[in-house]
Parts: structure tokens; C-alpha cells; sequence
């Protein structure tokens, strides 16, 4: 238990062991009467259970209400279990969503206080001010929890997304020129390709002249699609994903990103217990996680040390990303092999979901399916045709739609930071240990931000004048889906112009719609937001392209 999470689990119940143990041997020898049948170990254990039934008693009951400094900031109270704070809620909605919704309900001015499991107390940023704070100027206050580097950085280790003060501004000086927008142009004809035989495969495997129109899980083919993109536009290496299904890589990280219940409870114990007896469960969820990790680690590692060996000789090294950090000649091979696995769990991933969702939604809205495909045929005659930047950046309706895809169904539905020292947001003390909430499925729905329609899905938004990168929006900070300042997305270039060439070729090529319109899409939990049961389109070819 940790008290506003200024403590942590193991340092506070290794504390009341050594009290107990010693106040145990004091009584044993001094005041045997006090004593447990004169029993060291009984009385010890007994000592251990008052201290944590006096910390419990003070931590969730006392401390939340009587004595935090955060007790003032506006609160949800609508639906508050007395222990539970708001547990039930946060656990029985998709992540991100009870957040919106209190943004709306909550009057406030930056800041809405709310209790989670035994009322912790977290802090959900609304306001752009707030936002600029946490992400920009005090950046360096505001770190991932150590309960998560402890878990996820054990698996990836520590790449840039998960490196920490001055180890993250080392990371992000190198990786930067790697993701400027001058060398993700030359990357956009290998986004292409991934596209196109994505489609051209969808158009093979699944589609035949005796059933032109048949049932196709999007998100299957989006995860490989994806996943190759980034091997090769990432590490200059093609998984073959597309091709073949069953690789080891693609099935692997498949049993990883899969929704089970066994991923959401180790979710909750992570709160309670330490990452190294987490991962020492024997339950097959660890099991499949490290073994996904690696496998991407031997992969990763082997090909740090093919192009390590290309430089040696001065061959021409590859586009890729890895190539060009390599090339600056600043990074270990650990560290190099830490950001692939970063890239391959992260950056495959997430573009999988948003192609997923981007389908959902221009099945919902066909008026802009077909608006969009008009686009498409103007800039783009044949599916067959060569493909660069200045074709797929020329089409402002497809830029247009990409972004409210991104605003819409942002992939990271809800992330977090811990203040590392006292701090404060707008003015208000912030003490160590305090749980921040960034909530792009929150703030992305903003209607002081965004308008009276900011829940509707409308790319016309980022058509007027002077709104192609804003949306209309009042603020930059309104858009939170790459969150922004140091801590930003290094890779949201590369991520967009992928997303772009991937939704323009399947577009292009196909007519789709819902199998099931009124089906029920669950949304489940985890580092991303994917639909829980897959999603299952109408497909149908679009002849003469």
C-alpha cells in the first residue's frame, strides 16, 4: 500500500517487518507479559498486522479526507465507493472514457481530483495550462511511474521511451534526425509498398470471383501490415508478415496484444505487488510476454550487429531508422537494441489500432468513405503506380480524415506521471508521489476545446482555412494523442505518413461496411485501444484500380 503514492509497497511492509521483528525481541526480553504466549514470532506477526491496520485506516480513510493538499481541487464524488473511490468505474468502462465524461460533469480550472482503488488519489489534467505544465515547462517533475519502468522496462529495457532525465535528452538528441520529416519523406515509398501488398493479399487470400464480397477482420491484416512497415522503415529488415501469417515474430507478439483476463489482473497487481514477483508467476501470460521479448531481442540484436558490420565496410547503409542512429555513431548496442524493441512492440501496434478504428469509422460514415475514395482515384489512377510524399501530403481530405481518426480513436487512450519531487500545476502544491493522469480520450473530446460537436466524427473540421494542423481548435494542447513538448511522440511523422499510405491504398481498392452494423463494439483494455472481438468488414473490390 502507498500512502497518495508517496511510498512504495516493498519499502513500506519491509519497514513494519524490521519494527515488528524488533519491537517483538524488546518485549520477549524486557515485558514477556505483553508478549504472544511468549511467542517472538507470534508477537511479531501481530505488531506487523496492527501497524498495517493502523496505515490502512489512515491511508484510505484519513489521509484522502482530512489531510491531503490536494483535498480542495474539484472532485468526482457522483458514484464514490467509500474504499473504492471510483475503482468500479475506472475498471468497468473502457480506459479513458470515465474520464471524459468527467470532464464534462466536473466543473474546473485545469485540474479534477478523483480516488481509485483504496482512494488513491490521481490528478486528471483538462485544461491546456495544466497540460503545457506537466508536458512542457516542468517536464523533468513529472516521470512514468516506477512500477511501470520496473515492468515494461525489464521486458524492452530502456529505450527513449522510457529513459528519464538526462538519458532521455541524450536518446532524443541522437534518434531525432532519424525522424525528421525530410528522412520520413524518403520513407513514404516503403510505406507504400507495405500498402499495397496488403491489399493486393487481402485481394488474393480472401476475395475470389465466387465471393466478391466477403467477411474481412481488419485488424488481423493491419497488425501485419504494421508490423512489416515497421521492420523495414524502422530496422531495414521485412518480417514478411503479410506474406506468411505464421511467422514466429507476428504469432508471438499476436499472444501478447490478444485482450485476456490474465493481462487485466496483472494489470491490478502491479499496483500491489513487485514487479520481480509478478513476472515469477508461473501463469502462461508471463510466459508468452517473455518470450515475445526474447525472441524481438535476439532479432533485434542480430540486426544491430548485420548493419554494425555494413558500416564497418562503408557499405551503403539502408533508410531505416536504427541505420541512421548507428550511423551517429552515439549509441551502445544496448541502448540500439533497447529503441527496436521499443519501436517493434510500440510502433507496430499502435498504427494497427488506429488502421482498425479508421475502418470503423468510414464504415460508419460512408459519405465520407466515398468522398475520400474520390480523393484518392484524382491523385492516385492505379494502385500500381509509384507513390511518394508529395502524392499521399497533396490530398488534404485524406490528411483531413487521418487527423479526426487520431483525434477520435487516438491509439493510447490514457497515460500517466508521477511527480518525482514536490511540485506544483497552476499554482497548486503538487507533493511527490502524486498520480498525473493524461487522458487524450478525455481532452480530445474537450468541448471548451473543440466545440458543441467535438464527440462527432467530422473531418470537414480540419478543412477551413488556417486549420489544416489545428482542427479549429483553441489550443495545440487540445490534440493530445501525441501528447506534446520533450516528451512527445519522436515518431508521430513517421506514424501519420504510414497511416496515410495504409488507409489511401485500402480505401482506394476496396468498398467496405460493417458485417454486423449494430453490433456493439467493446473496447479492450490494455497499452492500446483495439475492438475486443476484432473488426469484421463487407468487403468489396473496386474495379479498374
Amino acid at each position: 500500500m502507498a500512502l497518495a503514492g508517496r511510498t512504495t509497497f516493498w519499502s513500506s511492509y519491509t519497514f513494519w517487518a524490521g519494527t515488528s521483528a524488533t519491537s517483538s525481541l524488546v518485549l520477549n526480553h524486557f515485558a514477556p507479559q505483553y508478549t504472544l504466549n511468549h511467542s517472538i514470532a507470534q508477537t511479531a506477526t501481530a505488531l506487523f498486522f496492527t501497524q498495517w491496520a493502523i496505515y490502512f485506516v489512515y491511508a484510505v480513510i484519513v489521509y484522502p479526507r482530512f489531510i491531503s493538499p490536494l483535498r480542495d481541487l474539484p472532485m468526482v464524488t457522483k458514484g464514490n465507493h467509500f474504499f473504492m473511490g471510483q475503482w468500479f468505474a475506472i475498471t468497468g468502462e473502457p480506459s479513458g472514457i470515465p474520464m471524459r465524461r468527467w470532464l464534462h460533469e466536473v466543473p474546473n480550472n485545469g485540474m479534477i481530483r478523483y480516488l481509485g482503488l483504496f482512494n488513491r488519489e490521481r490528478i486528471l489534467l483538462t485544461s491546456p495550462k495544466a497540460l503545457a505544465e506537466v508536458l512542457n515547462t516542468k517536464n523533468y517533475d513529472f516521470q512514468r511511474p516506477s512500477f511501470l519502468l520496473a515492468g515494461v522496462g525489464k521486458i524492452l529495457g530502456i529505450g527513449l521511451l522510457l529513459a528519464e532525465g538526462d538519458d532521455h535528452k541524450f536518446q532524443r538528441k541522437g534518434l531525432t534526425p532519424a525522424f525528421n520529416f525530410r528522412h520520413v519523406k524518403e520513407l513514404y515509398p516503403i510505406f507504400w509498398s507495405k500498402a499495397r501488398e496488403m491489399v493486393q493479399t487481402i485481394e488474393r487470400v480472401e476475395l475470389t470471383e465466387k465471393a466478391p464480397n466477403v467477411i474481412v477482420e481488419v485488424g488481423e491484416w493491419a497488425s501485419r501490415a504494421a508490423l512489416d512497415i515497421i521492420g523495414v522503415g524502422g530496422m531495414g529488415q521485412d518480417f514478411n508478415s503479410l506474406a506468411d501469417p505464421n511467422t514466429e515474430l507476428n504469432s508471438t507478439y499476436r499472444k501478447v496484444f490478444a485482450p485476456s483476463r490474465a493481462a487485466q489482473i496483472l494489470g491490478l497487481l502491479q499496483f500491489f505487488l513487485p514487479s520481480w514477483l509478478l513476472s515469477a508467476l508461473p501463469i502462461k501470460r508471463n510466459g508468452d510476454i517473455m518470450a515475445a521479448s526474447k525472441l524481438a531481442r535476439e532479432t533485434s540484436r542480430q540486426l544491430v550487429r548485420q548493419k554494425k558490420e555494413k558500416l564497418a565496410k562503408k557499405e551503403k547503409m539502408d533508410p531505416d531508422i536504427i541505420s541512421i542512429a548507428l550511423e551517429s555513431g552515439i549509441f551502445s548496442e544496448d541502448k540500439l537494441v533497447d529503441n527496436m524493441m521499443t519501436f517493434l512492440a510500440a510502433g507496430h501496434e499502435t498504427t494497427a489500432s488506429s488502421l482498425t478504428w479508421a475502418a470503423y469509422l468510414l464504415s460508419k460514415h460512408p459519405e465520407v468513405q466515398t468522398r475520400l475514395r474520390h480523393e484518392i482515384h484524382e491523385h492516385i489512377n492505379s494502385l500500381s503506380n509509384n507513390v511518394d510524399d508529395t502524392i499521399i501530403d497533396g490530398m488534404p481530405y485524406l490528411h483531413a480524415v487521418v487527423q479526426e481518426i487520431l483525434r477520435v480513436y487516438g491509439p493510447v487512450p490514457l497515460t500517466l506521471r508521477e511527480a518525482v519531487i514536490n511540485t506544483s500545476i497552476l499554482g497548486h502544491y503538487i507533493p511527490k508521489g502524486t498520480i498525473v493522469m493524461l487522458a487524450p480520450w478525455a481532452v480530445n473530446f474537450s468541448k471548451e476545446l473543440w466545440g458543441q460537436d467535438a464527440d462527432q466524427f467530422n473531418p470537414d473540421r480540419w478543412m477551413q482555412a488556417g486549420q489544416a494542423n489545428s482542427g479549429g481548435a483553441s489550443s495545440n494542447y487540445a490534440f493530445l494523442t501525441f501528447l506534446h513538448g520533450p516528451r512527445s511522440c519522436i515518431g508521430q511523422k513517421f506514424a501519420v505518413a504510414e497511416l496515410k499510405c495504409l488507409l489511401a491504398a485500402f480505401v482506394g481498392k476496396f468498398e467496405f461496411e460493417m458485417t454486423y452494423p449494430d453490433e456493439n463494439i467493446e473496447v479492450k483494455g490494455g497499452i492500446t485501444a483495439r475492438p475486443r472481438n476484432g473488426m469484421r468488414l463487407n468487403v468489396k473490390v473496386v474495379e479498374g484500380w
